[in-house]
């Protein structure tokens, strides 16, 4: 066998005219292949994911949400509010819309001049309306929505791990820097701001990716985190929860083959939703479950946020 060969636990390179540091560097080469590989794995991913963040647009609903040009005239030219109440009424009961205003009313967006779905929001930033908006990103400049949550769920996650694992593998050379065994003054700077830059990052987004999983458990989004959905029978926390595992596949989809991989699989449309009301009349067993969060505070929030929802039209 040539002496440049080697079986698992032999050393790579037997040659005595190299320095105990070069066949040290040499006894080291399978590691840092397999480094090198898990290290562009994770970087393939993370870049896959952000770019799929990015350039999905957002969804936006479809024509039968907006108002025909006969009816956006008649809803414009009536003055009466209570009237012009009424005419949204009846044109939702052609759709599949379950939630309301914190009044009773229809959502409806005088900017596009639609009934709005439910889970549907209108983003300022964007100027439209969004299926299932969770929020406006400025990290990725675009409005996180039905279209790509699933794609921006999945960055965060690798964003974390490739954070993680720069800090980990780097750490190694932090500890020489502190026992003054790195040779070079250049690259003492290099190991500190890396270690510093990957921790930094890893903590912000932990706690991020942690908040989106607690929302994804409960099937929510950030704004209905924040402002509780109202139904025809009144305000509820829990109207979309659906269980843990029903909760992941409203947005990574059933096959689980496809929960890593950042191609759409979330089920639906994007216009309407199972809720749990629905789900308990189908399953009586549903109805003696105790749900997830104490809704004693409902009345109150729905209370506190009556002024406020009066009239949704913006958000």
């Amino acid at each position: 066998m040539p002496s440049g060969c080697h079986l698992v636990g032999v050393p790579l390179c037997p040659n005595p005219r190299l320095s105990p540091h070069q066949q040290i560097g040499c006894h080291q080469v399978p590691y840092r292949v397999i480094y090198l590989i898990f290290y562009h794995a994770i970087f393939v991913f993370f870049t896959w994911t952000y770019w799929k963040s990015i350039f999905t647009l957002p969804q936006q609903p479809s024509q039968k949400f907006h108002l025909s040009y006969t009816d956006k005239e008649r809803y414009e030219n009536e003055e009466r509010p209570e009237i012009q109440k009424q005419m949204l009424i009846d044109m939702a009961k052609k759709l599949p819309v379950y939630t309301r205003t914190g009044s009773g009313a229809v959502r409806f967006c005088d900017r596009c001049h639609l009934i709005k779905p439910d889970r549907c929001h209108h983003c300022s930033v964007c100027a439209m309306c969004v299926l299932k908006m969770d929020h406006h990103c400025p990290w990725v400049n675009n409005c996180i929505g039905f279209s790509n949550y699933k794609f921006f769920l999945q960055f965060l996650a690798y964003s974390v791990l490739y954070c993680l694992y720069i800090a980990t593998t780097v750490f190694s050379y932090f500890i020489k820097y502190w026992r003054g065994e790195l040779p070079s003054v250049r690259s003492k700077f290099h190991v500190l701001f890396l270690l510093f830059v990957a921790c930094m990052f890893f903590v912000s987004l932990v706690i991020l990716f942690g908040y989106h999983c607690w929302l994804v458990s409960r099937n929510k989004t950030t704004l209905e985190a924040f402002c509780t959905p109202v139904f025809t029978s009144g305000p509820e926390k829990n109207g979309f929860n659906l269980g843990f595992i029903k909760n992941i596949q409203q947005v990574f989809g059933d096959k689980k083959k496809f929960w890593l991989i950042p191609i759409g699989s979330s089920p639906g449309d994007g216009h309407s939703f199972p809720m749990r009301s629905m789900n308990e009349s189908q399953n009586p067993l549903l109805a003696n479950e105790e749900p997830w969060e104490d809704n004693e505070d409902d009345n109150r929030d729905y209370a506190e946020g009556t002024s406020s929802l009066a009239v949704e039209t913006e958000t």
